[in-house]
């Protein structure tokens, strides 16, 4: 019996996604490898992988005490091990064979059938070797399952068969025909391949460009099919390049059908990857077991789960492709409102909570003090959040507000209730400089408030509003390690009523003497796990997540159906409108030189590219590539910095640092600025490809600006935008209410992520339309219905429910609930 191998390759692989911010797996890597490796070594019968098993510390695991470098290194030699260990079984040469003990097999194939599963490596496959195994391994596909799931973008229809005389021009034409020649050309100097084919009604010209080889794969009389785009050349008609096959009893692959168009990558082809997936998926998608009751599938009329996944990749027409999507994508947000309602009852009903009393004494005193006054939006949210905070349940709450509504204020009278109940209070930011601005911004609202004792750089002390005095910390990586160590014995013995830090605040050495209220900023940049982990310090503390990212309510409710939703949806008075325009490449230099009158007038400014190296495959402005050519030739006299998604977290930090302290003129950067960084000194955000990205990532680039009192202005440049793109930049110039184009965004989205960045935690969307909010309406009642019957799936009906609810939830957040 071999090593089971394949989680520990996902979870490596998704930490890697994750930029090894040890995400990938509730509870940390560390706990996980501490119930992995027992049983992997004592399956490990050689003692040179034993040795190199223990000398990469899998029996003993402290990943999460490494740095970002030195995960990626370990994470980087324990995925080549287990490389090692897959083929280990295969290095022993046969006698006589003179094949080196430590070289792999090119292609490695199945031992036998019923040591494979859909959840085996692809290498399992027959014709995938090591290497395509790599590719594929680009795309996210690992294992079997992966493949099966391994939708197409799209397909081709080349279903409708003609006869040579019923071609037409610039149409996509299928026909079947006999081969009578085939030649190698060079026209324009390209070796090529020339046929003429013919059927009963007439001949017609083939030219395939750039592929001399096809000569010897079409003989005489040879019988093909022919799918492709047909075009008029001298007056006759000629197929340019198109796909082709033999003529054979067995199903087509790349002609006379609904053709699929898969996602490739750098040494993955068309035919190859077509041809691989439909044997894949004809000996694997019917042994996939479906897991939706009888009773669900019925009622809503859905397709077999094996036949929803074989129609997905070769329909036998548009219909049953379009039944097949809606089957798959019910099944994901099924899965979803399955999973998030029971960490919800979990959460809320499974663990007794800490109620807070309001101390209205307190609480008034703090919102005299502020130099405004609250918003309806902001009243309403607090009491919310304060008739939460009373209740025995533990608080899950999402407070949405759009960048400068005032969310950290209501944050701030939460955290005082805790403290004044005499419990503690955390609020977790993504990244340190966020954690200390929000640090700062609490201080200030403190210091109006009540009289400053005691003052350092991470620590704060006033007295006046609470019986005793209140204590306010900073924990960020940066704090010297003595100061650290005084600041986690502070917390522990309780001596800190509201910690301000980053992801340090889950590590295992922070402990709190009494949690009562943990609120996250930023919730899309951190994960469930992470939120989990805080929840974990304390006894089952209430949490208020807040994003400013705003979201329509459906996929609010999809994405974070464990949570209570509260909207800010209303701006204090008087703040400006960030001006906004599409420019084109022509109004490029006037841009730059309003750019530079800025700067003159002791502003600063960001400017946005989408890319982090150039790609000749989307025309975008690379940031390394831009920073340079700014820095030479546009402004050779101002101080530029960089920043890229490929820095370390330390480096991010000390660019972003530098920029707020006006020491650089202008910061530019990739879609990583996108949150964690506030300067009020900042009005013009630059960007560029802007028709590359979605309305509310443009929304939160544009968020950026507009901090201070100066007026600020937001300029999108876009060369040669799409139909799409255009409809974009008209919706963005001309609307400024983030609901109202998160609303807009969501109805333009196809499947996938709404962010831009996967939701850490929750399972990935492929088919559903997050805009369909008929079918998600469908998949939330069906769920609730299931749910309220049998809330631990333990009826005999529902076992492979149970069991691919622990697939999908433990491939991404670690547990189901």
């Amino acid at each position: 019996m071999s090593v089971d191998i394949g989680p520990l390759r996902k979870i490596l692989e998704l930490e890697h996604s994750r930029g090894y911010s040890d995400s990938a797996v509730i509870g940390g890597l560390d706990r996980f490898l501490g119930n992995w490796s027992g049983p992997a070594m004592a399956l490990i019968s050689s003692r040179r992988a034993l040795s190199r098993f223990r000398k990469l510390g899998l029996d003993k695991s402290s990943y999460a005490s490494l740095t970002e470098e030195q995960r990626q290194k370990w994470a980087t030699d324990v995925l080549d091990f287990l490389t090692e260990l897959e083929h280990e079984g295969e290095r022993k040469p046969g006698p006589g064979t003179g094949q080196k003990a430590d070289r792999p097999p090119r292609t490695r194939h199945p031992k036998a059938s019923t040591d494979i599963s859909p959840d085996s490596p692809i290498t399992s496959v027959k014709g995938i070797s090591s290497t395509l195994s790599s590719k594929f391994g680009k795309l996210g596909v690992t294992t079997i399952r992966d493949l099966l799931y391994f939708f197409p973008n799209r397909h081709l229809d080349y279903s409708q068969r003609q006869t040579i005389s019923q071609l037409t021009q610039g149409e996509e034409e299928t026909i079947v025909a006999n081969v009578w020649q085939a030649t190698e050309t060079r026209p324009g100097g390209r070796r090529s391949t020339e046929a003429i084919v013919g059927d009963e009604t007439g001949n017609v010209r083939v030219v395939w460009f750039n592929n001399p080889y096809l000569v010897r794969q079409l003989t005489p009389n040879m019988r093909i099919v022919l799918s492709g785009r047909v075009r008029l050349f001298n007056g006759r008609y000629v197929f340019e390049s198109p796909e082709w096959e033999p003529w054979q009893d067995a199903d087509l692959v790349h002609t006379g059908r609904l053709v699929p168009v898969y996602p490739l990558t750098r040494g993955l082809y068309p035919r190859q990857v077509r041809k691989l997936m439909k044997g894949v998926v004809d000996q694997w998608a019917w042994q996939v077991p479906d897991f939706l009751p009888a009773s669900v599938r019925e009622h809503r009329n859905l397709l077999e789960l094996p036949r929803a996944i074989s129609e997905a990749h070769y329909p036998d027409d548009n219909e049953v492709k379009d039944r097949a999507r809606t089957r798959l994508a019910f099944d994901e947000l099924f899965l979803l409102q399955l999973g998030v309602l029971g960490r919800k009852w979990e959460w809320q009903e499974g663990q007794p909570g800490n109620p807070l009393h309001t101390n209205r004494e307190v609480l008034d005193t703090f919102i005299d003090s502020l130099p405004f006054k609250l918003t309806a939006a902001q009243q309403r949210v607090l009491a919310e959040l304060l008739n939460d905070l009373e209740r025995p349940q533990p608080m899950s709450r999402l407070l949405e507000g759009d960048v400068g509504s005032g969310k950290t204020v209501v944050a701030t009278a939460g955290l005082l209730m805790a403290a004044a109940n005499g419990c503690q209070g955390a609020l977790m930011a993504p990244t340190e400089i966020l954690a200390e601005q929000h640090f700062a911004t609490i201080s200030r609202l403190l210091e109006s408030v009540a009289h400053t004792d005691e003052e350092s750089s991470y620590l704060h002390s006033y007295s006046g509003l609470l019986p005793r005095p209140l204590t306010l910390a900073l924990l960020i990586g940066a704090i010297p390690a003595a100061q650290k160590r005084e600041l986690h014995r502070m917390i522990r013995d309780g001596e800190i009523d509201i910690v301000v830090g980053t992801h340090a605040l889950i590590q295992k050495d922070v402990e709190f003497r009494k949690l009562a209220l943990a609120v996250v900023d930023e919730q899309h940049r951190f994960g469930v796990e992470q939120r989990s982990s805080l929840r974990q310090k304390g006894h089952n503390p209430h949490v208020l997540v807040m994003t400013a990212t705003p979201i329509p309510r459906t996929l609010a409710l999809t994405l974070y159906g464990d949570l209570d939703l509260s909207v800010i949806d209303q701006l204090p008075p008087g703040r400006q409108a960030v001006k906004t325009r599409w420019l084109k490449p022509e109004q490029r230099r006037s841009a730059y030189n309003f750019l530079r009158r800025e700067i003159g007038n002791g502003r600063q400014a960001f400017i946005v590219c989408p890319l982090i190296e150039e790609s000749e495959a989307v025309q975008a402005r690379a940031a390394m590539a831009e920073h340079e050519r700014l820095s030479r030739e546009v402004f050779p006299d101002l101080t530029l910095g960089l920043l890229h998604g490929r820095m370390s977290a330390t480096d991010k930090e000390k660019v972003m640092r530098r920029f707020y302290a006006g020491e650089l003129d202008i910061l530019v950067s990739t879609a990583v600025v996108e949150v964690g960084i506030d300067v009020p000194n900042a009005t013009v955000m630059m960007v560029e490809s802007a028709d590359r990205f979605g309305l509310s990532q443009l929304h939160q680039f544009r968020g950026r600006v507009g901090r201070g009192i100066e007026q600020s202005y937001c300029m999108l440049m876009a060369e040669d935008p799409s139909d799409v793109g255009l409809q974009r930049l008209d919706i963005i110039e001309n609307v400024q209410d983030g609901f109202q184009l998160a609303e807009e965004d969501l109805k333009m989205r196809g499947p996938g992520e709404f962010f831009g960045t996967r939701q850490s935690g929750l399972p990935d969307l492929r088919m559903a339309r997050l805009s369909d909010v008929p079918l998600l309406e469908i998949a939330r009642s069906e769920a609730q219905k299931v749910f309220e019957k049998d809330r631990n799936l333990a009826k005999p009906e529902h076992a492979l429910l149970l069991k691919e609810m622990s697939r999908v939830w433990n491939t991404e957040a670690g547990e189901r609930s």
